[in-house]
């Protein structure tokens, strides 16, 4: 047992030398009152909600725009989703370049997020797009490169583009199915198409690093508390040289396990691939839903306006706490969804929830007056 004991502390006294010796650098252009960690939301259907006519108020009864409220509660990213056209959702480039300008108006930080078909896709339903159903393998990846290119291009043309870009969303069981289709069971795991499923990731990641390589692209998969799920599909990614960024999972209770469940699986992916990650997707209803309340289950947090702000505090708690500093933000699905949204379904007005980070966003802007860089002589003033 000793012995053991003696071991254990070896490999860990090394453990911390390999780590202090490791060369730290600070991120380059990163300010005081501009930290990157994203306080996010998906405002993908706020445009549209605007142009119905709708009206929203602030938690003191001030009628804005939902963008305007949402910063000035500290939110700083927001995320669009884009749909192949023809789409069925109303996502379509133009739709993401206008509320692209929305964000940069409002100087918050944007997402992009590529469904990867005309409406929705996740891990029950990933269709392929109808304008590229009749085609090969092969027509088919150079197609959606193309695509991405084109989106990219236009984005940056028009002077909105993304920060970060997902090639794919919620992306666990593959895209473009059935020739993307992959599999976890053992009874159907053999029947995989992880090449066919990889060569569109590669192809839409080539398109955004052939425009702007600055462009971090992400992998956003939906098993943010499942260890096992994680593990085999970004083993898949190395084993098939995907060459992404960071990875964003979405992490909902209802689906994907407890908030421990989310602690274990950022610590063992943060370990073991070293990539920022990011929960790019979760939610909490303000009332009761059928998923606990209206089942009799009990669920983290009454589904109450002030239970779903702790439920999004929480989440972000086991964010920022992820090793290395790896854990870089945290975004709500959908602040204009009713039963979980950002506002009260009968008045509008914004509910506790967008005041949830407002102790680590909060000020927004330096207040004594003074310059950040000091190299005035003594007695002078800027």
């Amino acid at each position: 047992m000793c012995m053991k004991k003696s071991i254990l502390m070896l490999a860990a006294l090394l453990s911390c030398a390999v780590l202090s010796a490791q060369k730290v650098t600070f991120p380059q252009g990163q300010l005081p009152y501009d930290n990157p960690y994203a306080f996010g939301q998906d405002l993908s259907f706020v445009l549209s909600a605007e142009k119905r006519g709708g009206v929203w108020y602030d938690t003191d009864g001030t009628q804005k725009s939902p963008w305007k409220i949402f910063r000035d509660h500290g939110y700083n990213w927001g995320r669009l989703m884009i749909c192949n056209e023809p789409s069925r959702l109303g996502q379509t480039l133009d739709y993401v370049v206008e509320g692209a300008k929305k964000l940069k108006e409002n100087d918050i930080h944007f997402a992009l997020d590529f469904m990867m078909s005309d409406g929705w896709s996740n891990p029950m339903t990933q269709p392929t797009p109808s304008s590229l159903r009749d085609m090969t393998h092969k027509q088919r990846v150079d197609a959606f490169y193309g695509y991405v290119h084109n989106v990219i291009k236009t984005l940056r043309d028009a002077g909105v583009q993304p920060e970060i870009v997902q090639v794919g969303n919620e992306i666990s069981n593959g895209a473009f199915w059935p020739d993307g289709r992959v599999y976890y069971g053992p009874e159907k795991r053999a029947q995989s198409h992880w090449k066919e499923f990889t060569d569109y990731i590669k192809a839409g990641i080539k398109a955004i690093r052939d425009v702007d390589p600055r462009i971090g692209v992400m992998l956003h998969v939906d098993f943010g508390g499942d260890l096992e799920m994680s593990e085999i599909f970004f083993d898949k990614m190395k084993q098939y040289k995907v060459g992404y960024d960071c990875i964003g999972f979405s992490f909902y209770p209802w689906s994907h396990g407890t908030l421990m469940d989310l602690r274990d699986n950022l610590y063992y992916v943060i370990e073991k691939y070293r990539k920022p990650v990011y929960v790019i997707e979760t939610g909490f209803y303000s009332v009761p839903s059928q998923y606990f309340e209206r089942k009799g289950i009990r669920a983290a947090f009454p589904e109450t306006p002030e239970g779903q702000k702790q439920w999004f505090q929480a989440v972000n708690e086991i964010v920022m706490a992820a090793p290395y500093n790896l854990g870089r933000g945290v975004f709500w699905w959908e602040p204009m969804q009713r039963g979980r949204g950002c506002f009260d379904d009968q008045t509008r007005k914004a509910k506790p929830i967008l005041e949830a980070f407002e102790k680590y966003a909060f000020p927004l802007d330096r207040t004594d007056g003074n310059p950040r860089i000091w190299d005035f002589e003594e007695g002078e003033r800027p």
